[in-house]
């Protein structure tokens, strides 16, 4: 199998490299152009999700690459995720996505965050009446294995969610999820949770693999970091090379986020680095913050959870 895709339990390859498309200020024609130049560059895997508002944009240059007949449809791997309103009919939502997209498939399909909140809340920090008391992720798993049973997806996962989280959705999942997408990058390095997902056959994808910088909620602290220079110094690297190739050196697919073109390039160059055992451990050594907290999920009266540790279920 090439070095540049894993094996999902499915069948499928994922590309360790994937694109992401969460652009805070929705600019469709940004989108679009940038999309372009990615699968240009060589790009084959695009992550998206309601939430974002990138699906519209992202649907339409990979159906305009496809209709040029720059790429195909197959050699395309496409996310999007479930928002937390639409637990309720994870069908729905996921042919509504489709329509949006215009696509006749998904490749993977995630529950975005493991939260239900009431139908048609649609912004990304819910108000607190906004809040289900109740969680509800047996039904809302039954509803995205009908997603594919249906084939409206090729695999289904999650996203946001802890090991016990993981072992609680096992206990009554037909299927299992393909994919866990969580943040993860040398400053926050998953190791409990990739052991677990390693063991129960679930990829790990990994959002933020350089912390988030540009985001209002991210951070350039992975980036900056002098243990991260140092080891892109000793490779003719760039930090943000040396991060990525940590979380593919993982087993891990990662999910980078830039519409700057040489960026996308360099990204992609990742691929190409060799970190060697003296780099990973410098790297194991590092202290560990995790930056998407969740904070806007919690609180004392509506939320099933009163804590981030609860969110997280102390993995945190």
């Amino acid at each position: 199998m090439r070095s540049d895709v894993a094996r999902l339990r499915c069948g499928k390859t994922i590309p360790l490299l994937g694109m992401g498309t969460y652009c805070p200020q929705k600019d469709r024609e940004t989108t679009i152009s940038a999309v372009h130049q990615a699968i240009k560059i060589g790009y084959r895997h695009f992550d998206t999700a309601k939430i974002y508002g990138s699906e519209e944009a992202l649907g339409t240059a990979l159906g305009q690459a496809i209709s040029y007949g720059t790429v195909q449809r197959d050699d395309l791997f496409v996310t999007s995720k479930l928002w937390s309103s639409d637990h309720h009919d994870p069908i729905s939502a996921l042919i509504q996505t489709l329509k949006t997209m215009g696509l006749e498939y998904l490749d993977n399909y995630l529950v975005h965050w493991p939260i239900k909140l009431k139908p048609g809340v649609n912004e990304p920090i819910p108000k607190e009446d906004e809040f289900e008391k109740d969680l509800g992720i047996e039904e809302t798993w039954q509803g995205m294995e009908r997603c594919l049973e249906m084939g409206l997806c090729k695999s289904i996962g999650v996203s946001n969610f802890s090991s016990k989280k993981i072992f609680d959705l096992l206990d009554f999942a037909s299927v299992h999820p393909s994919v866990n997408q969580v943040e993860m990058h040398p400053l926050w390095r998953q190791r409990k949770l990739r052991k677990v997902c390693e063991e129960n056959n679930i990829h790990v994808s990994g959002y933020s693999p350089l912390g988030g910088p540009g985001n209002c909620w991210g951070s350039t602290a992975v980036i900056e970091h002098p243990i991260i220079k140092s080891i892109a110094l000793k490779h003719n690297a760039t930090p943000a090379q040396v991060a990525l190739r940590w979380g593919m050196s993982k087993g891990a697919s990662v999910i980078v986020k830039s519409f700057n073109g040489a960026r996308m390039r360099e990204n992609k160059r990742a691929l190409e680095i060799k970190l060697d055992d003296q780099d990973l451990s410098l790297i194991d050594h590092l202290e560990e913050w995790k930056i998407m907290r969740g904070e806007f999920l919690v609180n004392q009266t509506t939320s099933p959870y009163k804590s981030i540790q609860q969110l997280w279920d102390n993995e945190i």
